[in-house]
């Protein structure tokens, strides 16, 4: 195949499959018991230097405890896959957690506006970065799920972006057309939160998936967070609702409103007022810090975090927001 051209951006991930295959093939595929908790998980899984990526799609189905986790534990180094990314880049830009990037979209939290913590910590000089598109990296997962080193695709060319990425551009052998090709990602750990899942790890995701059943086949190590742990004999009674399974799963964790202050589809709807408040608080990075303390450092857990900001109650109101009823929201 013949290389017209390549961009200048740096290659964060090995993309060979052979030697992904080889890490693969010694990874237990044992039904046990996984479950544990956030706090666990995190320390266990995550090391310094480590390649994360993070299920779900914005705020949507994102597994916000973990971002919060890696925070409260003081995790750096990581290089961060920034794949339709907005309130858990928020979150590790605040704990600048990571400083090798992957960038396709980042900083902004769509409608809500652009983080200023985010972006002043891109704006440093701290981070290396790398440049692709949401579907070039939705990409590059899929081919390492497939076991190639690399897909073609019709994406990024004639384009800044492509000059800035580590793909290259190479002549179809049997068109002659000119195609780019992403290099394969294999992730050294991804965090995925998912609707049920039972303590092997066997889950359930309502709605749509987005990357994340490649992502969860092309993680070495992959946490998962559910929202309610099932039975494994409810598991069995319809096998064709798993869409992750216990295989590829290395720990799976319980947490209740696990996307909050994102939305749960079929569960509970973002808290725009949460989300509001923490891009009003970092203008301002005294009182951010402030912020930062009382609602992750201070706090033991996920948990503590939910109730701190509403609880129950809160939960459902945006469960009500979520079913556009009325029956628990303030009057």
């Amino acid at each position: 195949m013949e290389v017209i051209s390549q961009g200048t951006g740096p290659l964060f991930m090995d993309p060979d499959p052979d030697k992904a295959r080889a890490f693969f093939k010694e990874k237990s595929r044992a039904l046990s018991n996984k479950l544990t908790n956030v706090k666990d998980a995190v320390k266990k899984y995550i090391n310094e230097g480590d390649y994360l990526a993070i299920g779900g799609f914005g705020a949507i189905r994102f597994p916000s405890a973990v971002c919060h986790e890696l925070v409260r534990q003081k995790k750096k180094n990581l290089i961060f896959c920034g794949h339709t990314s907005t309130h858990d880049f928020q979150i590790l830009s605040a704990g600048k957690v990571f400083n090798k990037l992957d960038i396709a979209y980042i900083i902004g939290l769509e409608a809500r506006g652009l983080s200023p913590n985010a972006r002043a910590y891109m704006q440093s000089g701290e981070v290396e970065t790398c440049e692709w598109t949401n579907y070039a990296m939705a990409a590059r997962i899929k081919a390492a799920a497939m076991g190639v080193s690399f897909v073609p695709i019709r994406n990024m060319m004639g384009t800044d972006t492509v000059k800035q990425s580590a793909a290259k551009i190479a002549k179809c052998p049997f068109t002659g057309e000119n195609y780019v090709l992403a290099p394969a990602l294999y992730p050294d750990v991804s965090a995925i939160h998912v609707h049920e899942a039972d303590v092997y790890g066997n889950c359930r995701i309502r709605g749509i998936s987005i990357a994340d059943l490649e992502l969860a086949r092309a993680s070495k190590r992959l946490i998962i967070t559910a929202e309610r742990i099932i039975s494994n004999d409810e598991i069995r009674s319809d096998p064709t609702r798993t869409v992750i399974p216990f295989y590829l799963v290395d720990a799976v964790c319980e947490v209740p409103y696990g996307s909050y202050p994102g939305n749960m589809p079929y569960e509970y709807f973002s808290d725009e007022g949460h989300l509001r408040e923490w891009l009003t608080v970092e203008k301002d990075p005294d009182e951010f810090k402030k912020f930062l303390d009382k609602n992750i450092y201070n706090v033991s857990d996920f948990t503590e975090y939910v109730e701190l900001n509403g609880g129950i109650k809160k939960m459902q109101e945006l469960r009500d927001q979520e079913f556009l009823v009325t029956a628990n929201s303030s009057k």
